[in-house]
């Protein structure tokens, strides 16, 4: 069978499939693979989970395939996975707002998978992302489209190794992202506030570099359904983040020498 555009590549699909469930006993599951693809195609497009081609099987069963690995970790597990080998000595972090599509917009109130809220771009979601210094993404979450960065920042620090360069925009320049810096041992890379009266050591050189966490984003909005948000549930919405951030990893893994 042919390949399509979007679809995993034997190369992915070789990393991919030791890293599944292993196949229950009884009624054989329908080929991952297949039901694999149906979802990338679901994410590529962004189209509704009921216009999802026939060749890869029915709609319902990429959706409840989705949901049902999404409660059971393995698309947290897949990132996990292949991105265990990262380079730690640089690390970038950032946010892209994205826009909720109507569709997506009206999850219950009190949902506490909503993280959607009023921002200058109307309802958004906000994608905060800690990258290495390849541009892969080490970790990932979600929040309102007006979180602060600063606030939203402390759940993603834990990750940054000791003794590692942390960049990051003038956004997150604060005495608490400083200190926890400083604490594991890094430098911190951040351009002082306008507001500041007490200067840092600053390398204009180094922060060329934080170019590739906004190229990470870039790549991850080549997908529709993640540029904008149709999904209801934030926690699927992140879900086919991690998923997508999979096959970053594992294009850059088989390009490295």
């Amino acid at each position: 069978m042919t390949r399509r555009r979007f679809e995993l590549t034997d190369d992915e699909w070789l990393v991919i499939e030791p890293l599944l469930p292993n196949k229950p006993r009884g009624v054989p599951r329908v080929d991952d693979r297949r039901v694999i693809n149906g979802i990338l195609w679901r994410f590529r497009t962004g189209s509704p989970w009921a216009d999802i081609p026939e060749r890869y099987g029915p709609h319902t069963t990429c959706y409840n395939r989705f949901v049902r690995w999404r409660k059971a970790g393995v698309w947290d597990r897949l990132l996990e996975a292949v991105s265990q080998a990262f380079d730690g000595e640089l690390v970038m972090i950032d946010s892209s707002s994205i826009r909720v599509h109507q569709h997506g917009a009206t999850p219950k109130k009190g949902d506490p998978n909503r993280c959607m809220g009023r921002s200058r771009g109307g309802l958004t979601t906000k994608i905060h992302a800690l990258v290495d210094g390849r541009g892969l993404p080490i970790q990932l979450h979600l929040s309102e489209g007006q979180a602060s960065d600063c606030r939203e920042a402390e759940r993603l620090l834990a990750a940054v190794p000791n003794g590692t360069t942390f960049l990051a925009d003038k956004a997150y320049d604060s005495d608490a992202i400083r200190s926890q810096i400083t604490a594991q041992d890094g430098f911190a890379n951040i351009p002082a506030k306008s507001n500041r009266r007490k200067g840092f050591a600053f390398s204009s050189f180094l922060y060329r570099y934080r170019n590739r966490v906004e190229r990470f984003f870039g790549k991850l909005k080549n997908a529709r359904g993640l540029a904008t948000r149709y999904d209801k549930r934030s926690d699927n919405f992140l879900a086919a983040i991690k998923l997508f951030c999979t096959r970053l990893w594992i294009a850059a893994n088989e390009s490295t020498p």
